[in-house]
């Protein structure tokens, strides 16, 4: 292990001294992934120089205790003690640090929610998972922007569409993809029932320009009339924009900004986050042999997570993770949660070696 993070340090020493160097500025794609990759290795490089200066604090101790007598020999007990526990802390540490790294650590992350099965009621949970991830969004200190919403007739959400800005964004909000199902009495229902419905989460890396390039003429662009809300406009100019993928087929398409030209430039940052995800996707599928898409079919049976109001639970299937805590869920401490599924990653890539 110690070889090869010796051989990371110095990749770390070789990219300061490239990104010190005025002409790697001269090209963005070539500074953007040395900046990324400098940002990866520098946890792991602090790691090494610590582990470093404690075997050097253990060892001098260890030589020094060997004459030592009295109140010295227990002070230099008490160094040998500390420098082996954080030796074996720095040594777990740096295993986890040497796990591979998901690239795209650090990425800002697009989330699209729908209401899928269960009417109205769908719909009005897709709002309850926005407002859900809008609190989360504060207590991380991330930005959320909404790219695209469509309100549905009694106030939930058929669809919003929007973009988280922090650097832990995506490795904290990467697991929230695929279909969630609520259990509760809906408002509509008169007699008391319980339902069961669902709504629908993806979450996409914003990819860079410089990583998804598109071609203008493998687009089609078409331009309408905006619908519900978005003040003097809507209905009077064709400000809302369709774009088509037509190698892929993806379609996106905005309507809450009142320029034509806003609204393609939203439906070009969503579109260059599909098409990375479609590429990320392929590759893992050569890789695994399987791919699951996000969604699924978005039906209540497929489900990675239940939200049970009856019981103040919240279910992730994947992981059995299980607490009675729901409406602090739904408040945006979803912490426990986001950690269980982030330490069961890190769990299955220790035991892939």
């Amino acid at each position: 292990m110690f070889d090869r993070l010796e051989a990371l340090e110095e990749e770390f020493r070789a990219l300061e001294a490239r990104l010190s160097d005025p002409d790697v500025f001269s090209d963005n794609t070539a500074y953007v992934a040395l900046t990324r990759r400098h940002k990866e290795l520098e946890p792991i490089v602090a790691a090494v120089r610590a582990h470093r200066q404690a075997s050097d604090d253990l060892a001098a101790a260890r030589e020094m205790s060997e004459g030592a007598t009295g109140d010295d020999r227990e002070v230099l007990r008490a160094e040998i003690a500390g420098a082996e526990a954080t030796i074996a802390r720095l040594d777990e540490e740096l295993k986890l640090l040497l796990l591979p790294k998901d690239p795209n650590d650090g990425r800002n992350v697009i989330v699209e929610i729908r209401g899928a099965e269960g009417g109205e009621e769908a719909n009005l949970f897709a709002k309850d998972l926005y407002d859900m991830y809008l609190a989360y969004a504060g207590r991380q200190g991330w930005r959320l922007e909404v790219m695209e919403s469509s309100n549905s007739d009694m106030g939930g959400l058929d669809s919003v569409t929007f973009t988280l800005r922090g650097a832990s964004a995506w490795s904290h909000m990467k697991h929230e993809g695929g279909p969630h199902r609520v259990q509760r009495v809906p408002v509509t229902e008169s007699q008391g029932r319980i339902h069961t419905s669902s709504a629908t989460v993806t979450v996409l890396p914003e990819a860079e320009e410089v990583e998804v390039s598109i071609d203008p003429n493998e687009l089609q662009i078409d331009v309408y009339r905006s619908s519900g809300p978005g003040g003097q406009s809507v209905n009077t100019t064709d400000s809302a924009v369709r774009v088509t993928h037509k190698p892929t087929g993806l379609v996106v398409a905005m309507q809450d900004e009142k320029s034509q030209i806003q609204n393609r430039a939203k439906a070009l940052v969503v579109l260059r986050a599909r098409l990375l995800k479609l590429e990320q996707d392929r590759q893992a599928a050569e890789l695994s042999g399987q791919r699951r898409a996000q969604t699924g079919g978005g039906g209540r049976s497929e489900k990675i997570r239940t939200y049970n109001f009856k019981e103040n639970r919240v279910t992730d299937h994947r992981i059995g993770y299980t607490a009675y805590n729901l409406d602090k869920v739904l408040a945006g401490e979803l912490d426990d949660l986001v950690g269980a599924l982030l330490q069961d990653e890190r769990q299955r890539q220790l035991e892939a070696g």
